[in-house]
């Protein structure tokens, strides 16, 4: 007697599954993808009435408007900073809170909190709280100093961003098989080579979705930026984002030239994401 095929239910209905987010993502990512690429090389005011102009949208970028390279230096180096200050400390809060102390549910929660906050709130909130401090101190405000919002930004995104990474990097460290560390002890590895040798290296998979995480979120701020310092002084502290926005809607005529830096920076995080991952990736090992 023949056995009849029996036809998985998950590939069956595959298709009609897929399909809506297929058409989701095709009709709100890669059809406006697709337009923004071809905005770029027009000049216009609203899209039913573009006139090509060529690369002369791109030369104008780079060569008319040294705001854009001066944003793109100030994300990059506050991009790298929040990537090292982030990652390091939410991973030291991981290691504590998985030590099993007294009260560790409540701090987990706690240092998760902030990264409920809406970015828009977070940063008049954090600009209240600066201006405070460098008022009685100083004097001063957020916007007398370029420093003042640089090392601003980087405080704000580190108390939104550390408790959230932290949770990754617990669900990592909990992941270790006991005896391992167990094995390790016995033999007579110090705490500290333990964790070089054997909790970092089992915590890759979480350092590359954590370093990717803050890599993104940091690189395409913008409503944190826009309400902390909105670009001052002197647009000095103006990351891509919200160069991105001003050159847009604040300048008549540079419609297009904006299209330009929107499409750069798609590339430039696409790019620095991607071998992030590849980097990150292969120094993961088997478990």
């Amino acid at each position: 007697m023949k056995k009849k095929n029996v036809i998985n239910p998950i590939k069956k209905y595959f298709p009609i599954f897929l399909l809506p987010t297929l058409i989701a993502f095709t009709l709100f990512f890669i059809v406006p993808f697709v337009m923004g690429v071809a905005l770029s090389f027009g000049q216009f005011k609203v899209i039913t009435d573009v006139e090509w102009v060529g690369f002369q949208n791109y030369i104008k970028a780079f060569t008319f408007d040294n705001d854009f390279l001066r944003s793109l230096g100030f994300t990059s180096l506050f991009t790298l900073v929040s990537i090292i200050s982030v990652n390091v400390f939410a991973f030291l809060l991981a290691l504590l809170l998985t030590k099993g102390l007294k009260g560790t549910n409540f701090f987990r929660s706690v240092f998760f909190l902030p990264n409920l906050i809406g970015g828009i709130v977070l940063g008049y909130i954090w600009n209240l709280i600066i201006n405070g401090v460098l008022g009685y101190l100083f004097g001063e405000d957020i916007s007398f100093k370029a420093q003042y919002g640089f090392w601003g930004l980087v405080i704000l995104t580190n108390w939104q961003l550390i408790g959230y990474m932290m949770v990754i990097y617990i669900a990592g460290l909990q992941n270790i098989p006991n005896d391992l560390m167990e094995a390790a002890a016995i033999d007579g590895a110090s705490k500290f080579n333990i964790l070089l040798k054997i909790k970092i290296p089992m915590v890759m998979p979480s350092i590359t979705i954590c370093t990717f995480l803050t890599l993104t979120n940091t690189f395409k701020m913008f409503d944190q930026n826009l309400a902390l310092t909105n670009g001052a002084p002197n647009r000095e502290t103006e990351m891509l984002a919200l160069n991105i926005y001003n050159t847009f809607y604040g300048r008549s005529g540079w419609q297009g030239v904006g299209q330009v830096k929107a499409v750069v920076f798609f590339l430039i995080v696409a790019v620095i994401a991607f071998l992030q991952l590849k980097f990150t990736k292969s120094k993961e090992i088997e478990q």
